[in-house]
């Protein structure tokens, strides 16, 4: 599954603030929200209690003194890689049951694939690796939830947990998509109005409302792609209610689903390393549009 529990997504109404804002980018896009029907694109989760304290301890940033000076020189970016390429080896593990403040969710998944095996785990981190270089080329400290560096996971409320401990001004977690073969296209997952448990989303729907609208207006810009035409109803934004990593985090953060690995149109694009590029410069660009406000 690609995303962070293995319920299907829903559609649901999307906050105006991001439609707006959505409307607005993409007027000044070249291409427009349509995109070109050749070049659509689209798109996880953590360690439960037990297994979080076997993992590994929360990943370090990289030194503040070394990053350069530039517009994002005092913020916090926390880039949260879908999934890991060995939970396929720890299915137990991965399949226990964690907090998502809502009612309870798997820890973790596997994700999906292109039908030539390149796994969406592997896709998250080389995405992941060329966002976090270019948010600290602009001075931004940079943090990932993980890095190949665990056996798997971690659990989605992990990743919340890392987000939310860093004070991120900003969190992102990257993902690909596994649906049916003709559904296209990248879409921004941003997080309903939810309390309950030990999830409150009041403080954060309207600031990740407007990261998302502008991850999706940059991304649209920047790799020609088109907003999903089986999510969101061709705006490129989807507010869900069920997802961990979003229900548990106290900072502004949205799933970006960057392609369907199922389609083969979408997955030559996401196999394609000139088009990974593309897709982290367009989430570089939308997280520091929103960071500079």
């Amino acid at each position: 599954m690609p995303y962070d529990d293995s319920v299907p997504p829903t559609r649901r109404a999307r906050p105006p603030i991001a439609a707006a804002a959505l409307a607005a980018l993409c007027l000044t896009t070249i291409t427009g929200c349509g995109g070109s029907p050749d070049t659509a694109d689209g798109a996880g989760a953590k360690a439960s209690t037990s297994a979080s304290a076997s993992a590994s301890a929360a990943p370090e940033a990289s030194p503040t003194a070394s990053l350069p000076q530039g517009p994002l020189t005092g913020r916090t970016v926390v880039i949260d890689p879908g999934h890991n390429p060995r939970n396929r080896e720890h299915t137990k593990e991965i399949n226990e049951q964690v907090d998502i403040g809502t009612g309870r969710k798997e820890c973790d998944t596997t994700g999906t694939s292109t039908d030539d095996g390149y796994a969406e785990a592997r896709f998250t981190l080389d995405v992941s690796h060329r966002l976090r270089e270019l948010l600290q080329a602009q001075g931004a400290r940079v943090l990932l939830t993980h890095d190949d560096d665990r056996p798997f996971g971690p659990c989605i409320d992990e990743r919340a947990r890392i987000g939310n401990e860093a004070k991120a001004d900003a969190v992102v977690s990257v993902h690909a998509d596994g649906s049916a073969v003709g559904n296209r296209g990248f879409h921004v997952i941003l997080p309903a109005a939810v309390k309950g448990g030990g999830a409150d989303t009041s403080k954060i729907v309207k600031s990740s409302a407007d990261l998302g609208a502008r991850i999706a207006g940059h991304f649209v810009r920047t790799t020609g792609s088109s907003p999903s035409n089986y999510i969101g109803g061709g705006t490129g934004l989807d507010t869900r209610d069920d997802l961990g990593g979003l229900n548990l985090s106290t900072v502004p953060k949205v799933f970006v689903e960057c392609g369907n690995m199922r389609d083969p149109k979408d997955a030559a694009l996401l196999t394609d390393a000139r088009w990974r590029q593309k897709a982290a410069q367009g989430m570089a660009d939308g997280i520091a549009a929103h960071l500079k406000g």
